[in-house]
């Protein structure tokens, strides 16, 4: 295991998707740290020797990214920022539904839960 800003990464995967295992690091981000330190898109986690692995860690400190704890809690504040001046996004965060304008009549499942049965009218007995 490979471990970078804290975080382990698995041997068997490229360095690219490695990379990616980093909060804050994405695909764009992490192929662009590789190409800048000329390793191969094809080398694989465990190929790296101890100065890459630094250089990697060297290349994100020098690149000024946020990542892992700082950057969570970045985000952390920024909704709590939302919530507190009770504007609209920070209602539908405080309500854990969508605060980005996508439609929740249907969809949205992922930040509404599961479903769940409203019952319907009941029907007077016929005589």
């Amino acid at each position: 295991m490979a471990i970078i800003a804290g975080v382990n990464i698995p041997d068997n995967l490229r360095v690219v998707v490695g990379l990616t295992g980093i909060y804050g690091v994405g695909q764009t981000r992490a192929a662009n740290i590789a190409k800048d330190l000329n390793i191969p898109s094809n080398t694989r986690m465990r190929e790296l020797s101890d100065e890459d692995l630094a250089a990697i860690r060297n290349a994100i400190d020098r690149a000024g990214i946020m990542i892992e704890g700082d950057l969570r809690r970045e985000n952390q504040l920024n909704v709590r920022r939302l919530v507190e001046i009770q504007s609209y996004r920070g209602q539908r965060h405080r309500r854990g539904l969508p605060a980005r304008g996508q439609r929740t009549k249907t969809n949205a499942r992922t930040k509404r839960g599961r479903r769940q049965t409203v019952a319907g009218k009941r029907r007077a007995p016929s005589h």
